[in-house]
Parts: C-alpha cells; sequence; structure tokens
C-alpha cells in the first residue's frame, strides 16, 4: 500500500501533468497561429513536461536505483523541446518573421501563471523522490523564468516591430533546459552509484 508521502507526492504530480497538458494545447494554438519562436519552445515544453510528471506517476513505487535510471531518462527528455525550438527558430530567422505582440503577451501572461502553480505545487515534494521530483520541479521552476521573458518579448516586440526579442527569449528556452538536463542527470547518477544492487 502507497505511503502518505507516496500519495501526496502523486497527487501534485498528477494535477501538474494535467495542467500542463491543457495548457500545451492552449499555447500551441497560438505559437502556431502568430509564428513565435518563444510560445512555440514554451508550449512543446509543456508537453514535455506533461510527459514527465506521467513517468514520475509510474516510478514512484520504483526502487532507488529504477528510480535513478529514469531520472537519466529523463534528463534526456528535458533535452528535446530544446531541438524542437531550435529549428523553428532557424525557420524564423530565414524567414524574418514577427509574431503579434497582444497574443505573444498574453499568451504568456496565462502560462506565466499555470507554471507558477506548477512550481509552487511542486517545490513541497521535490525532494521526496530525489532526482525524479527534481526533475519536475526544475523544469517548473524554469517555465516561470521563461514565461517573464516571454512576456518582455511581448513588449519589446511592441516597441520595435522586430521579430529578435522572441528569437533570443525561445534560444533562453532552449538553454535553460540544457542546464537543467544536466543537472537532473547529475543527480540522477549519483543516485544510481549510491543505491543497493
Amino acid at each position: 500500500m502507497p505511503s502518505n508521502n507516496q500519495l501526496t507526492v502523486a497527487r501534485a504530480v498528477r494535477a501538474v501533468a494535467l495542467a500542463n497538458l491543457a495548457y500545451f494545447g492552449v499555447e500551441f494554438a497560438v505559437a502556431t497561429s502568430i509564428r513565435s519562436v518563444s510560445l512555440f519552445a514554451d508550449s512543446i515544453d509543456f508537453l514535455e513536461d506533461a510527459a514527465v510528471n506521467g513517468l514520475i506517476l509510474f516510478g514512484l513505487r520504483w526502487t532507488a536505483r529504477a528510480r535513478a535510471r529514469l531520472g537519466m531518462t529523463l534528463a534526456v527528455v528535458l533535452l528535446l523541446p530544446g531541438a524542437a525550438t531550435l529549428w523553428t527558430a532557424w525557420g524564423t530567422w530565414r524567414a524574418g518573421h514577427v509574431p503579434a505582440p497582444v497574443p505573444l503577451t498574453i499568451t504568456g501572461l496565462g502560462a506565466l501563471a499555470v507554471n507558477f502553480t506548477c512550481a509552487w505545487t511542486l517545490a513541497k515534494v521535490r525532494h521526496a523522490h530525489g532526482s525524479l521530483t527534481k526533475a519536475a520541479f526544475l523544469s517548473a521552476r524554469n517555465d516561470v523564468i521563461a514565461n517573464i521573458a516571454i512576456i518582455a518579448a511581448g513588449g519589446l516586440t511592441a516597441l520595435s516591430a522586430s521579430g529578435w526579442p522572441d528569437l533570443l527569449v525561445g534560444l533562453g528556452i532552449f538553454a535553460m533546459n540544457l542546464d537543467a538536463a544536466r543537472e537532473v542527470f547529475t543527480a540522477a547518477q549519483s543516485e544510481h552509484r549510491g543505491a543497493p544492487l
């Protein structure tokens, strides 16, 4: 029977997974309609977060060694949105497209509200299951930072009529995902070495 701690973590992770999946649909629709690199990167990140939290739900009852292996896998998963972002950024840069600043800003505000709530929820359980919950928390925390940058990019796009703020924020989201993946992989490797066979 699962412990109270496992049930608390499971409830938090399930709520975060559902919130991320729901807002992925909203943000992806806006991103494709206004061709925004930063919103595209963030929407793919919402989908990735839903997948990560779903995998965490499956791994909560596993042994410490199996959870550490899953943590290393999740570190690789954290890199996937970055690859999609680089491809989109390249296409947008070549086309010289400028996204509409008002939908960019409004969608960024909505994403900030969702991600702040998710980060707050996960902060309470981030040390409960090692690299698994750490992966989920770091991803949500990075998303809050990214959403603030997206909102700023919307304002700068309106002032400058340039696509560069959106492009630079998209690339910044890519860099944050790389750093989060490194942190999670390092923690998972350490857990794997210390776990009993």
